[in-house]
């Protein structure tokens, strides 16, 4: 019921959220956004590749 969201909800939520917002503060919103998930996803990989190698290492 939650899970699918169809194209009026998101219109919906994208109107909402530039009313709020304003369309410059929006844009920085989504660049700060990417940017954090963009750290987050190098940190785990970062981290996993860093478990590989002392796996290998004391092997």
């Amino acid at each position: 019921m939650f899970g699918q969201f169809g194209i009026w909800e998101l219109i919906l939520i994208l109107a909402i959220l530039l009313i709020i917002f304003g369309p410059s503060r929006l844009g920085d919103l989504g660049s700060s956004l990417g940017k954090g998930i963009s750290g987050f996803r190098k940190s785990l990989k970062d981290d996993d590749s860093d478990n590989k190698e002392e796996g290998q290492s004391s092997s």
